[in-house]
């Protein structure tokens, strides 16, 4: 493999997010993410099409790249009932190593979501690690409401997951981000975005954003530095450029893994420089 993140003396782990290539299979996530010299990959989980064999394809590829996982996403928590699928995503989060699975709740009952959360923060058993995203488009909206639902939890396997896109559009600031307890902060997304972008009143808009509009690192508008100045030292960091200018421009998944460690490591190492 080649190196990558700690691999170059920097001083946080690189991940490189699922969602910079949703046509790629499992394995190839694995194996593009280790070409490309990342520390770690995350892993997207559609249950139904998950499979004992799929599992043992994916612990293949990750022993043979010696590759571990950051997360396996995603889990989103609807209305009503509990879903099982959603604690089947936990349990192949275990089953492969992974650190973290990746949350968000659209229950616009915050009792709702803050139980759910809690069965699965008992699932993982200390295993895993159960993450809150928090964005306008969903129903935790903001930095705010997530600590307050992780705060009412109060169970060692919940944190917060800060995405900076997410986090800038919802009106967070640099002094929410400093207030964070360190236990919360398993690891980080980030990636740029222009700025002014997205409506903050549109939420379709945001969604948009969020999927196709972010751009590398340093290339947008977003806080990054000073944001990144706060958080807990050597926290990995998960790079979240979905993009379809990315996608476009670099077909290929393996030059797309590519020119996602390029651009990542460079700004990396001008923030370590400071």
């Amino acid at each position: 493999m080649m190196a990558g993140g700690r691999r170059y003396g920097l001083p946080n782990p690189l991940c490189m997010a699922s969602g910079i290539m949703p046509e790629a299979s499992p394995v190839q996530l694995v194996e593009c993410a280790a070409r490309a010299g990342f520390d770690y990959a995350g892993m997207w989980i559609e249950p139904a099409d998950w499979t004992g064999r799929t599992v043992c394809e994916v612990r293949k590829a990750m022993q043979a790249a010696d590759m571990p996982l950051i997360d396996v996403e995603v889990v989103w928590l609807k209305p009503g009932p509990p879903d099982p699928q959603h604690d089947r995503i936990v349990d192949i989060g275990m089953e492969l190593g992974a650190r973290n699975v990746l949350c968000v709740s659209s229950d616009p009952d915050a009792g709702g979501t803050v139980d759910k959360l809690a069965h699965l923060a008992e699932r993982a058993r200390g295993a895993i690690r159960i993450n809150l995203e928090f964005g306008l488009f969903t129903e935790v909206k903001t930095i705010a409401q997530a600590c307050d639902i992780v705060r009412r939890i109060g169970h060692p396997a919940m944190g917060v997951l800060v995405d900076a896109l997410h986090w800038h559009r919802s009106g967070g600031t640099l002094g929410e981000i400093a207030a964070l307890p360190d236990e919360w902060l398993s690891y980080v997304q980030l990636c740029d975005a222009p700025d002014p972008g997205a409506d903050p009143a549109n939420a379709q808009a945001l969604l948009d954003e969020a999927i196709d509009g972010r751009v590398p690192m340093g290339a947008g508008g977003l806080p990054l530095g000073p944001l990144y100045a706060l958080l807990p030292a050597g926290i990995p960091i998960a790079i979240e450029e979905r993009s379809k200018s990315l996608r476009d421009n670099f077909p290929d998944l393996n030059e797309r893994a590519s020119e996602l460690m390029r651009i990542s490591r460079a700004w990396l190492l001008r923030e370590a420089a400071m």
